[in-house]
């Protein structure tokens, strides 16, 4: 009985298997990312400081860069619905 019980819950097993890994390469990325922009985010910090860009160009960048942050964070400014937030 136990045998038959393994073999009908393999295909499950198998897909659960995959799930997390999958769900772990995903995270994995999103960690990447996340450091990718903290770095370019203290480079542009470090380009402000020695002059070598203007302080609307830094706030446009810097802007930019944070709204890569909240989307992957999944902050992108609107609810559940897709309605923006005010």
């Amino acid at each position: 009985m136990f045998l038959i019980d393994d073999l009908l819950s393999a295909p499950l097993r198998g897909l659960v298997f995959v799930l997390k890994k999958i769900d772990q390469a995903v995270q994995e990325e999103a960690a990447l990312d996340e450091r990718a922009i903290m770095a370019d985010l203290s480079a542009l910090h470090r380009a402000l400081d020695n002059g070598a860009i203007t302080e609307a160009e830094f706030d446009a960048r810097e802007q930019a860069l944070l709204y890569r942050l909240d989307r992957l964070h999944g902050e992108d400014g609107s609810d559940a619905s897709g309605d923006a937030r005010s």
